[in-house]
């Protein structure tokens, strides 16, 4: 949690609200692939890229 807790200081510091989409697109993205790994569905999560 304090990973957290300093990237939303550097955000609020730095004014780099812009990024915010961006890595919890990443976030996303990587909780997608990390969840359907194993299972019927990994096959068509892996053709979306």
């Amino acid at each position: 949690m304090d990973f957290l807790r300093d990237l939303w200081g550097f955000l609020k510091v730095r004014k780099k609200f812009w990024m915010l989409p961006l890595i919890l697109v990443l976030l996303l993205f990587g909780v997608l692939i990390v969840l359907t790994t194993g299972t019927a569905i990994a096959p068509f999560i892996y053709t979306l890229f």
